[in-house]
């Protein structure tokens, strides 16, 4: 069971993107997989959402996403040099014309003082547009409620490019 407000949120983005005829791919890392869910959880989502990259390690996200291995060298894989690679990544590899990458520290575990647990990095795409950035610092909430908070602003990033 999906919560009413990520329902209600994914019921816009589908929407929004039947409206401007665009079809959407997510590539996550911290939300496994969330936000494809959402999206697909609401009826009638195929003529929409195409794909999810499920992109836990960094060499998935170098693999799937071609997210180069300097970078996540250089920034690490919490990072918005990272999520901006993702989203562009899942756009070229999937041919979409929206997509939305996710990647932080949901927890309980995996923090530090420069990158504490609740810091998540977004990035959303537009084919032929421009790549819009996020950073949310979540504070130490429940690994669950990062997550659920993170799906609710990469839809809203979803529905913003959309509209």
């Amino acid at each position: 069971m999906i919560d009413p407000d990520i329902t209600k949120r994914a019921t816009q983005v589908l929407a929004a993107c039947r409206a401007a005829k665009l079809t959407v791919a997510t590539a996550e890392s911290c939300t496994g997989g969330l936000v494809a869910g959402a999206l697909t959880a609401v009826g009638g989502s195929s003529d929409v959402v195409d794909r999810g990259f499920v992109t836990y390690s960094n060499a998935a996200k170098t693999a799937m996403l071609g997210v180069p291995e300097a970078m996540l060298a250089t920034f690490g894989a919490v990072s918005e040099p990272t999520a901006r690679a993702m989203a562009e990544g899942a756009l070229r590899a999937a041919g979409t014309g929206l997509a939305v990458a996710v990647t932080g520290i949901a927890g309980p575990g995996g923090g530090s003082p420069e990158k504490p647990v609740g810091l998540v990095h977004f990035a959303a795409a537009r084919r032929g547009g421009a790549v819009t950035h996020r950073e949310m610092r979540f504070g130490p909430l429940s690994r669950d409620e990062i997550r659920r908070r993170s799906v609710l602003v990469a839809l809203d990033m979803l529905a913003e490019l959309a509209g």
